[in-house]
């Protein structure tokens, strides 16, 4: 028996009304959890790239990628955690600090690889590109500097390694 495990799908999808949510009630229906959700258009304007971080079993994963490319709007779908990738996800986090943790919080995200992109007397905005244990990681550090106010992320975004593409 397979266990459930995590899945970042890629999808090609053409800008077209409704997409989006053909694809979304493929998981539902299914009933599968999308952990995370982004779409954004790609250098083709009549193309966007789906990224769906799931969890579930390889036969079940293969089941809706199969599925995936059943749907009339959809161009490709390649599960991108079968094959070497690249996966980041970007964090904004607000924290509110002391004038004595500050010094501590401006070291954590310089080591982190961070950034300040906001320095108000109330609160820090601080921007963080990683992978999602990094991120995880950053949160919980955070919360040891001072108190979190407001945590955004965007979720995981995958690419394969090397030359080979997803393209329509």
């Amino acid at each position: 028996m397979s266990s459930r495990k995590r899945h970042i799908i890629s999808i090609l999808l053409q800008n077209e009304v409704g997409a989006l949510t053909r694809v979304a009630s493929l998981f539902s229906t299914r009933g599968y959890n999308i952990e995370s959700l982004n779409v954004a258009p790609t250098d083709d304007p009549t193309v966007s790239r789906l990224t769906v971080v799931t969890s579930g079993t390889d036969q079940v994963i293969q089941q809706i990628v199969n599925q995936s490319l059943k749907l009339i709007d959809v161009v490709n779908v390649e599960d991108m955690t079968r094959d070497q990738h690249v996966e980041r996800e970007l964090l904004l986090i607000k924290v509110r600090t002391t004038p004595e943790r500050l010094p501590a919080l401006r070291a954590s995200v310089a080591q982190a690889g961070g950034r300040v992109l906001s320095d108000d007397a109330e609160s820090y905005t601080v921007e963080l590109t990683d992978s999602e244990s990094q991120i995880n990681r950053f949160i919980v550090e955070m919360g040891g500097l001072g108190e979190v106010l407001e945590v955004v992320r965007s979720g995981a975004l995958a690419i394969s390694r090397g030359a080979e593409t997803l393209r329509a």
